[in-house]
């Protein structure tokens, strides 16, 4: 699991104040490790069943944003913000393992937002989902995005009790990421592709980017856009418009399987 990308014993913070201690990966004594990767999804994924009813009873809709660094992310929330002002009340939960630099960006668009900083970490969990949605106080009935850590392994295992799963590539990033991290794409509800208006100065075709896409995850739907131009924003605003939240746990994705074609 988390062992593979460096995350061990970590400080969280939530919105840069000591929040206490984050998990721990016991990698040592090789013989446990399978019962305490499991231990801990399952300890997870019960404090997920909880955030899911603590939204649903609020009306609110909690989005989890997942990618590889600089995919994009932040500047697809900055716009989505502005696009969603009149229709819908806004809130982010932004996961870094340092800086408050992304939730500065978003507070600049006057959408409430928490910052949770995961040290070593490298994803978010449902704990420090929980403990950013208490700061946070989201209104009812809200779209709650919450920005995953850049990193295209460990999010994917972690049920934080979100309605649906967004993970965003860009077509800087070439063709194969579907491929290389089939895991990550196989839990997707929605597949952004950003950065559009670089195809023609990028070797990549995005038809088989699309393809490659589909081949992993056949029910995923898959939205083409341009955060600097707005190509494919309304495709991606009505979407957003048609989102309901997670009204029980039965929409948990079960992480522990292969992806389509494994």
């Amino acid at each position: 699991m988390c062992g593979t990308c460096g995350c061990g014993e970590s400080e969280v913070r939530v919105d840069g104040a000591p929040a206490g201690r984050g998990h721990r990966h016991t990698h040592d004594a090789v013989p446990g490790v399978v019962e305490i990767e499991a231990a801990l999804l399952a300890k997870n994924d019960h404090l997920a069943g909880h955030n899911r009813s603590w939204l649903a009873d609020r009306g609110i809709v909690a989005l989890n944003l997942m990618s590889s660094p600089g995919s994009g992310k932040t500047s697809l929330l900055r716009r989505t913000i502005d696009e969603l002002a009149s229709a819908r009340p806004v809130a982010v939960i932004e996961g870094d393992q340092e800086t408050r630099i992304d939730a500065e960006r978003i507070r600049s668009t006057g959408a409430p937002v928490v910052q949770i900083n995961t040290g070593a970490g490298c994803h978010l969990d449902a704990g420090m989902l929980a403990r950013g949605l208490a700061e946070l106080s989201p209104r009812d009935g809200a779209l709650v995005f919450v920005e995953n850590v850049g990193n295209l392994v460990c999010p994917a295992l972690f049920d934080l009790g979100e309605a649906a799963r967004v993970v965003v590539v860009s077509v800087t990033e070439g063709e194969d990421k579907p491929l290389k991290y089939p895991h990550m794409f196989a839990v997707a509800d929605v597949v952004v592709i950003n950065k559009v208006d670089l195809l023609p100065y990028v070797d990549v075709e995005l038809d088989r980017l699309v393809e490659h896409c589909r081949a992993v995850n056949p029910r995923a739907r898959v939205l083409p856009l341009s955060v600097t131009t707005g190509q494919g924003m309304a495709a991606w605003r009505d979407w957003l418009l048609t989102c309901t939240p997670a009204a029980d746990a039965s929409v948990q994705r079960r992480l522990d399987s292969p992806p389509v074609g494994a």
